[in-house]
């Protein structure tokens, strides 16, 4: 007589796990790789399966806004190239990318060093700080804002957390939340058309201006393509790392040997950013939808099957890491095999701000190592409700 198992609950989504959904991803991670959602998409839970699914180009991104947001009309959002399969990607990421060249960010280290400088001295110069709104949302919203010539700060820090949390699908999202998405939707968008229209007339030397100019072979960015990227890079440019920034400082407090490693090894500042991406992702998942019939693993998905890479779980999967709930600064530091994490995405999608991000993250962790000599706790955590883009709200820190 044999008994059939019942498959696993999945529950890393529920509210209550926020602080901590590693727990619950472990449990249905070792049942299996694959697990029904119950809405729609399939979870992949495990690395190896993850990174094969975002590396073929047969799995498209095409869909996730529809299958997440199917009312998403409404406000009218130009379709961003993230949700583009070739030929409109390979286009697109093209002309974006003769705009946001690898110099435009390497030009920017003074400045952010310059930067992290001042937030790291009114931090210190306080003691206690929240360091969400002290240090992790300031450093990478200036510099975005910058890069891209948005002088108007605060309506960013305004309609950023809403467009974040509209990342979400939309049935986990109250009618107030969807209500601010789209008016917040609506604001930016007015905003970048002014914006686009001044710097054709007024070029200056920002992003906008270089999208407004970008030429190859007589394509250009239309006026909606314009649009969609500079909302894109806008919050991808600095909501991810407000929780990267966030999550970096979190592990640190709670793992002061690693800062301490850092201060005594600088070099390990770099590798540190890749590790806190890995550890504590600011990015848990993303989808994907068969173009045709597809094996991953041993599982066949018919054409038109949709999945959702786990992309938290599988950056703590021990098949593919050693000692994965471990925070350790030295795991990237070597040519060593370990596995890549899925922070920035793979193939195709992968992160075209992944360069700025890690910048950002190596000088802020080598200042706060050598400048910093205690991280202590001073309130209670606050995390947001996000699932897709998920960070702290609220991390009161005592720095000395």
């Amino acid at each position: 007589m044999t008994t059939e198992l019942s498959p696993p609950v999945f529950d890393a989504f529920a509210l209550q796990h926020r602080p901590d959904p590693y727990s619950r991803y472990a449990l249905v991670r070792e049942a299996t790789p694959f697990l029904d959602s119950g809405f729609g998409v399939e979870f992949v839970t495990r690395h190896a399966e993850c990174t094969q699914i975002l590396s073929e180009t047969l799995w498209s991104h095409r869909d996730e806004a529809e299958l997440f947001h199917p009312d998403a009309a409404k406000v009218d959002l130009p379709t961003s190239f993230l949700w583009m399969d070739p030929p409109d990607h390979t286009r697109l990421r093209r002309l974006v990318s003769k705009a946001f060249t690898p110099k435009s960010v390497t030009d920017l280290r003074p400045r952010i060093t310059a930067l992290v400088g001042e937030l790291l001295d009114a931090a210190l110069e306080k003691g206690t700080v929240e360091a969400i709104e002290a240090i992790a949302y300031p450093l990478p919203l200036i510099v975005i804002c910058e890069l891209l010539g948005v002088e108007d700060t605060e309506l960013v820090h305004r309609v950023g957390p809403h467009l974040a949390r509209g990342f979400d699908p939309d049935f986990v999202l109250s009618p107030e939340e969807c209500t601010n998405r789209d008016q917040a939707s609506r604001d930016i968008l007015q905003h970048f058309r002014e914006l686009i229209a001044l710097r054709r007339r007024e070029p200056k030397n920002d992003l906008v201006s270089g999208l407004t100019q970008v030429y190859d072979s007589g394509d250009v960015l239309t006026e909606d393509e314009m649009l969609a990227t500079c909302v894109t890079m806008l919050i991808a440019g600095h909501e991810t790392t407000v929780n990267m920034v966030g999550n970096g400082l979190l592990a640190f407090l709670r793992n002061p040997e690693q800062l301490a490693l850092v201060r005594a090894n600088p070099e390990l500042s770099g590798p540190a950013v890749d590790e806190v991406l890995r550890y504590d992702s600011p990015v848990h998942m993303t989808t994907r939808t068969a173009k045709q019939d597809l094996v991953v693993g041993d599982r066949t998905f018919a054409e038109g099957h949709n999945v959702c890479v786990l992309v938290g779980s599988a950056n703590r999967d021990p098949r593919a890491f050693e000692d994965p709930d471990a925070f350790d600064v030295t795991r990237y530091a070597s040519s060593a095999a370990t596995p890549r994490h899925l922070g920035f995405a793979l193939g195709i999608h992968y992160c075209m701000g992944a360069a700025l991000a890690r910048l950002e993250g190596d000088i802020l962790f080598e200042q706060l190592a050598q400048r910093v000599r205690t991280i202590d706790q001073a309130g209670d955590l606050v995390y947001r409700p996000n699932l897709l883009i998920r960070g702290l709200r609220e991390l009161p820190l005592t720095l000395t």
